[in-house]
């Protein structure tokens, strides 16, 4: 198959008048389009740009389905929707809950086959428990809880949970870290009060993420860093953000990306069962969420996920901080593939990466969607 006339975002340079040229589910080659072997199977994108698939790895739901239904039909409706938005692989995110609850929705995706018609799930994103009562967001105060070395080594058996959000500050928590090191599975400090000197020392374990950044976390004072000035002025940890201007204002976003680039800043949704459904109420984790204009929050007015879709947060962060499409793109693609062990495979239009890939026009609308050499989205007038 070749993909041509497009303009082909390569980690490099935006490569026009070339040819994208995939067999099975690798891309093998791009070449300039003079050069290119006649293929029969060909995708014009003529007036497209051409990008790697989107990967979100912050993201509980959408389209009435939420990782924590524990059922393969959630987490193939979830790629069904994900991949309508230009997300070609994802790391389906529990809530705090009772350890059976989270039990049950790893375990669901550990035995979920891929879907042919939607995004890959790439792993599961442990969001809590062990998180700070003082921080709690959107997670149920009464299932927060220490590090417990029986349930995480439940979760470390799975062999598919690939990160855990946590408060460093806890009880035994760099414990906890230098096991799941030693195992490949990343962390993101999340939900935490964590000083400015604890963050350090969590990185000097191994974090390298921060969860939700701004949110869910102790704030900024210019003589007491907090977490937030621990996350924005360390190079080793990358921020996730919720671009939906909401969570966080734009100018906020923006202050982000300039404190660590985009090579450093990880763009997420943390979308809910409602994203793509109507104003109204819905159930997160076992608890009621109320959506009114977009925006979902529990019943004490906290914010509660969002209804945000990726090629919407990639639109806003473009605008908010002043991105081209080629400038942001990294941020959604490339840095989470290095964040999450997945570059040279995952995030890039490369030779001997997946062809996971997107077809977009100049407003960052999906045109097509294709996921290892399979289009499983296609917009009616590509």
């Amino acid at each position: 198959m070749q993909i041509v006339n497009g303009s082909i975002i390569t980690p490099d340079a935006v490569l026009t008048d070339h040819t994208l040229v995939i067999e099975g589910r690798t891309i093998q080659a791009i070449v300039p389009s003079e050069s290119a072997p006649a293929d029969p199977l060909v995708i014009d994108a003529r007036g497209l740009w051409i990008a790697p698939g989107f990967i979100d790895v912050h993201v509980h739901g959408s389209d009435n389905h939420d990782t924590m239904d524990a059922t393969p039909e959630a987490i193939h409706g979830m790629g069904r929707f994900f991949a309508r938005h230009g997300v070609t692989g994802y790391f389906p995110t529990t809530m705090s809950a009772p350890a059976e609850a989270i039990a049950r929705a790893i375990e669901n995706v550990a035995a979920c086959p891929q879907p042919e018609d939607g995004a890959q799930h790439l792993g599961v994103h442990v969001e809590g428990p062990y998180l700070s009562k003082d921080f709690p967001g959107a997670q149920p105060p009464d299932v927060l809880r220490l590090p417990d070395p029986g349930e995480y080594a439940q979760w470390f058996e799975s062999g598919v949970v690939k990160l855990i959000t946590i408060a460093p500050e806890l009880h035994d928590a760099l414990g906890l870290i230098d096991e799941g090191i030693n195992r490949r599975i990343e962390f993101a400090i999340g939900h935490s009060g964590a000083s400015y000197e604890q963050v350090l020392k969590a990185a000097d374990h191994g974090v390298r993420q921060a969860t939700h950044t701004f949110n869910g976390m102790l704030g900024l004072h210019h003589r007491n860093p907090g977490t937030l000035g621990g996350v924005l002025t360390d190079d080793r940890i990358y921020a996730q953000i919720i671009g939906d201007g909401i969570h966080t204002h734009p100018a906020m976003v923006k202050l982000l990306v300039r404190a660590k680039g985009t090579g450093r800043t990880i763009l997420i949704t943390d979308a809910i069962r409602a994203t793509g459904l109507p104003d109204g109420d819905y159930d997160l984790g076992g608890q009621p969420v109320t959506v009114r204009d977009g925006v979902c929050r529990i019943a004490n007015g906290s914010l509660a996920g969002s209804t945000a879709t990726l090629d919407g947060v990639l639109r806003n962060v473009m605008h908010f901080a002043g991105l081209t499409l080629p400038e942001a793109i990294p941020m959604a693609t490339s840095v989470p593939a290095k964040a999450m062990h997945l570059a040279g495979k995952k995030g890039a239009l490369q030779p001997g990466a997946d062809a996971d890939l997107v077809l977009l026009d100049d407003d960052v609308q999906v045109h097509l969607t294709m996921v290892g050499g399979r289009v499983v989205y296609q917009a009616d007038n590509p």
